[in-house]
Parts: structure tokens; sequence; C-alpha cells
């Protein structure tokens, strides 16, 4: 029997985005314009950082690769089936597709079915490796592979409102976390009390104030 390359796990409820739906399709707005602008037919993201701006899902690897796939009229978040059905619950504006690894190379299977065809796609010149690059131009012989990294980066760094108030929390957080230290250090303390003290007393605080996430 032929084992699947690819499923579709859609299991469990949506959880509760670390930004609002709103913050997202801003975000996801900004890259479609300037998209449009560069000629762009589709985004492949494959960095921590853009796959978490554009769709809040935070991935642990586990060696395997990841995406996120853009176009003017979809998103789809790329995640291995050792992940189950977390990346499709914890993404805003998304779908998934669960690539297995009953044969080498599903990963880009799955970004195919993302994304059948286009002629210029956009990738992170700064995160892909040459061998992921090479196998994607091979799964795409007539498009052009451009840098889209750097113009990320750019829109990453002018933040919202809803990112500013995040940012304070941070800030806030960070100096309780401080305090503890403070609060811990004494003679003949280990470093490791201290630093659990501290993670301790941040964490709480997180949960405290991120109940939902």
């Amino acid at each position: 029997m032929q084992m699947p390359k690819t499923l579709r796990i859609q299991n469990g409820q949506k959880v509760q985005p670390t930004f609002s739906a709103q913050e997202y399709a801003n975000r996801q707005a900004r890259l479609r314009s300037h998209m449009a602008a560069e000629n762009i037919d589709a985004a492949i993201f494959t960095s921590y950082h853009n796959i978490n701006y554009y769709s809040d899902f935070l991935f642990c690897s586990f060696g395997r690769p990841y995406a996120l796939v853009v176009t003017q009229d979809s998103a789809v978040t790329i995640s291995a089936n050792i992940d189950g059905g977390q990346p499709w619950r914890r993404t805003v504006g998304t779908d998934n597709i669960v690539y297995t690894d009953w044969q080498r190379d599903n990963f880009f299977v799955a970004i195919q079915q993302a994304l059948p065809k286009a002629r210029r796609i956009g990738i992170e010149f700064d995160h892909l490796n040459l061998q992921n690059r090479d196998k994607l131009a091979a799964r795409y012989p007539d498009a052009q592979l451009l840098d889209i990294a750097a113009p990320c980066m750019g829109m990453r760094l002018i933040k919202s409102v809803e990112e500013h108030a995040m940012i304070r929390h941070g800030a806030r957080i960070a100096d309780i976390g401080g305090a503890a230290v403070v609060e811990a250090l004494q003679d003949q303390v280990p470093e490791y009390e201290v630093a659990l003290h501290a993670t301790q007393a941040m964490v709480r605080e997180i949960a405290r104030t991120f109940p939902d996430v």
C-alpha cells in the first residue's frame, strides 16, 4: 500500500492567537502589496521569524523543514507529521498541509500542493540552505527565485499598536525577572538557583498576563 505523502489534520479548536486576526491580516496585506509591486507570484518562507510573523505558528523543527507559502489569494503553512494538528490549530488566517516521512522530500511535495506553479518566487536567501534551495529550484524549473528576506525585515521593523503593547509587557515582565534575580542573590547560592527563581517569576507572570497563549 502506498503511504500518503501529505495529510490534512484539522482536529481540535483554533487557539487564541498572540495578536488579533486583524493584525495578521494587516501583515499579510503589506506583504502582498510588496509582492504585487515587485511582480512576485508567491513567497515561500522557511525561517522561524517570518513563519511566526505572518501566521503565528512557532515551530520546533525536530530536524525537519517547515514553510509558509503566501500568494495573493492564500497562505498555507507546511508542517511535519510529528506535530499532528497543532500547526493548523495555532495558525491565523492560513490553511495547513502536513507532510509525512514515508517518502523522501515530501516537504517539497506539500509546497507544490500549496503552489502548483509560479514564475517569480520570493525566498529567504539568508535562511534557506543551498541543498533545499536547489531542490526548490528543481521543483520550479521555469521560475525565478528572488530574495524577499530584506524587504520583509523592513516591514517587521515598523511596529503596530498591538506590537507596542506586547513589547511593553515584555519589558515589564523582564523587570520582574530582574527583581527576582536580586532577591535570590546570596552568598553561596548557585547560579542555576538564581536563574530558576527569575525564570519561574517571569513564566508565572506571562501565564497570568497571557492565559490563552
